[in-house]
């Protein structure tokens, strides 16, 4: 089984950080009986983003979901996936569980959300839309890196120690895979308006942060009560939450297929 990890708005594969690493080796020790065959823990970029930033970004969320089906069918890499998306990754996650339910066995979501479950003002905190227009104004040229990634930052995170070293890293990526404005633009017309009451045929898991200035909690709450799904809710991380405690969202996981909801890692 491979498992697929997804980005949310204009972030890349590259701010995963060692997360993916670290989950893979999480799952190694928690079915040593399938080391031998543990399945690659793969971050794969969306359209816009990272590898494929001189892509344009599909307006919608089931154009995202084509583009990542193509991309993984190109290199070779067959379903059926593990999902684990956070953000805009995770309606991307949702839809791909919904619309091709055989080639997703099981789903992950951090910190989503979807309409109908949540309202605008949920979806998005109001308290936020100000800094995000200003931002927005500032999103292009060379002498805005820095003032871009620490707003992000102080958006996105809780976790501060590293604050410094990830603001630097950001930037670096930022310069090397420059997210254009229409494209951020597009991933987020295509979040804002994504809307599906289709509940998965798999297992889905449902992590969220209490600290999140982003998404309101309630999001993730909503969602798993409409979906009757596993949730857990980590008492002070922010919206990135794999930055914040990956130990933890890693122990989610395992912990989550060790209690026997997903029959076995295949």
């Amino acid at each position: 089984m491979t498992w697929i990890l997804l980005r949310g708005l204009t972030r890349e594969a590259r701010h995963w950080g060692e997360f993916p690493r670290q989950l893979a080796l999480l799952l190694q020790t928690q079915a040593p009986r399938i080391a031998q065959t543990l399945p690659l823990v793969w971050p794969l970029d969306l359209p816009g983003n990272g590898a494929f930033y001189q892509e344009a970004s599909p307006s919608s969320v089931p154009g995202i979901v084509e583009f990542a089906r193509q991309q993984l069918k190109a290199r070779g890499c067959r379903p059926p996936y593990s999902l684990l998306a956070m953000s805009l990754g995770g309606m991307v996650a949702a839809d791909w569980a919904q619309q091709y339910p055989h080639e997703v066995a099981r789903l992950v979501l951090i910190n989503t959300s979807l309409r109908p479950y949540s309202g605008m003002t949920e979806r998005l905190r109001p308290d936020n839309w100000l800094r995000l227009a200003l931002l927005a104004a500032r999103w292009q040229g060379g002498e805005s890196s820095d003032y871009v990634e620490q707003v992000i930052h102080q958006l996105t995170c809780q976790r501060v120690d590293a604050r410094d070293a990830d603001v630097a890293a950001w930037v670096r990526i930022r310069k090397d895979a420059p997210v254009s404005a229409a494209n951020a633009w597009r991933q987020f017309w295509a979040a804002a308006r994504f809307s599906s009451a289709k509940v998965p045929r798999c297992p889905v898991l449902v992590l969220s942060s209490r600290g999140d200035q982003l998404v309101h909690p309630r999001c993730s709450t909503h969602l798993a009560q409409a979906w009757q799904a596993a949730h857990h809710e980590h008492p002070w991380a922010g919206h990135d939450l794999p930055h914040d405690d990956p130990d933890w969202v890693g122990q989610q996981v395992a912990g989550w297929l060790a209690e026997g909801q997903v029959n076995s890692f295949f």
